[in-house]
């Protein structure tokens, strides 16, 4: 990622990510190419650009005093945080990406989101004997193992929901300016001009599959990581809850975002949860374009290469006590995770570093200073901080192997 990213920056071919990115007709798992870097510069102007990131604050604001209103409906009963904190990822990306016509109700006919956006995830992460084989012997193996036919069914439970959501932006009759409008009008642009770039349905859909799987779930995923090592550490938890209430005051609702910047230790709270728990610790795999040496090994070109981020943060050549959540072992340390600190690389770095690293932190640091902000936070009745199991499962991203159940009291200066 540093001194061979341009040898190292492709992404290999592979079945689950190749059906579910609409024959990598997106960005995320795209090969690099010409077409990859349009993409990818498309996708930062109308997804990522300081007006969409504008928009995105509204967002967060409106979806979080709803997360504070469901939560305070549930103030001292047992909650399984996850689901909370899904909802709310879920609402603030489709409104900045959809407008105030998205909800994914509309898709409950079907399948629960949620379990969707995890199986797509896994569709795209998991063995497939065609990743290995590209033959008929592969695709042969791949149906006798039903893993072609889960990747199918993922793909027509996400195609179908997002058709609903393009058909709707299709509607003359509709006025709005938000990310799927820019995109149709671009689609609609192409097919009456000469451009040699197509832009098609397949395209919005193939940039609106990274939009869910890699900006909900990588950020419901920290959050979750956070809040269970820090109930974990009762003194730790009281810390970051001093902190953000004293800086806050006793006379608001909620965190403002104009709050945000005078919160040091929560951020290191952030940063040290994306060290010790990144949300994909392989990050997503790259394939070499050309035959490179690297630290005196011979690496042919398309070779598949995997960056270990989750070892890297925990590498003890670098790191005191890297088994230890130590948010303190950053006060007065540079080290960041902008992509120019390779010891800390829970996004990437280079050419295919996540472009959505900004946002994603930002909604991040905001929901967890309200959730610290507006409420106290206690196991379930029984439970002792030790009983609380930090076990992994996971394929592309890694979530708790068990939910993370908690009770909220509701602070007695926040008040809605």
């Amino acid at each position: 990622m540093k001194a061979r990213d341009a040898d190292c920056c492709s992404r290999p071919d592979t079945a689950g990510a190749r059906r579910l990115s609409y024959e990598h007709k997106d960005v995320a798992f795209a090969p690099y190419s010409d077409y990859w870097r349009a993409m990818r510069k498309l996708f930062v102007v109308e997804f990522l650009s300081a007006r969409r990131v504008q928009a995105s604050r509204y967002a967060r604001e409106a979806q979080v005093d709803k997360l504070i209103a469901r939560l305070g409906g549930a103030a001292e009963k047992v909650i399984q945080l996850e689901d909370h904190i899904f909802a709310l990822m879920d609402g603030v990306i489709g409104t900045v990406a959809f407008g105030n016509i998205y909800g994914t109700e509309q898709f409950a006919h079907k399948k629960h989101f949620h379990d969707v956006l995890d199986e797509a995830m896994s569709a795209k992460a998991g063995f497939s004997a065609e990743d290995y084989f590209p033959n008929a012997a592969g695709r042969l193996a791949d149906r006798i193992t039903g893993a072609a036919a889960r990747r199918e069914r993922v793909f027509r439970d996400l195609d179908a929901f997002f058709d609903v959501i393009i058909d709707q932006h299709l509607d003359p009759s509709s006025s709005r300016a938000d990310l799927i409008d820019a995109f149709v009008a671009l689609m609609q642009e192409r097919s009456s001009s000469s451009s040699s770039l197509a832009f098609t349905r397949d395209h919005i859909k193939g940039l609106l599959s990274n939009v869910f799987t890699a900006s909900v779930d990588t950020s419901s995923v920290t959050m979750v990581w956070a809040m269970a090592e820090l109930i974990r550490r009762p003194a730790m938890l009281r810390k970051v809850q001093e902190e953000i209430r004293a800086t806050v005051g006793a006379d608001k609702a909620r965190v403002h975002h104009d709050d945000m910047p005078k919160l040091r230790y929560l951020k290191m709270v952030v940063k040290e949860t994306l060290r010790l728990h990144p949300a994909v610790p392989l990050l997503l795999p790259r394939e070499t374009m050309r035959h490179v040496t690297i630290c005196g090994y011979d690496v042919p070109a398309k070779t598949r290469v995997l960056v270990n981020a989750w070892a890297i943060g925990r590498d003890p050549a670098t790191w005191d006590n890297p088994e230890e959540f130590e948010p303190d072992r950053f006060e007065g340390n540079d080290v960041d995770f902008n992509g120019t600190h390779f010891e800390l690389v829970p996004f990437g770095a280079g050419r295919r570093m996540c472009p959505g690293m900004a946002m994603g932190v930002a909604t991040t640091e905001f929901t967890l200073a309200n959730l610290l902000y507006c409420f106290d936070w206690a196991l379930p009745e029984g439970m002792a901080p030790e009983d609380v199991s930090m076990e992994e499962a996971g394929g592309l991203t890694v979530h708790k192997k068990t939910p993370l159940l908690l009770v909220p009291t509701r602070y007695k200066h926040c008040q809605q």
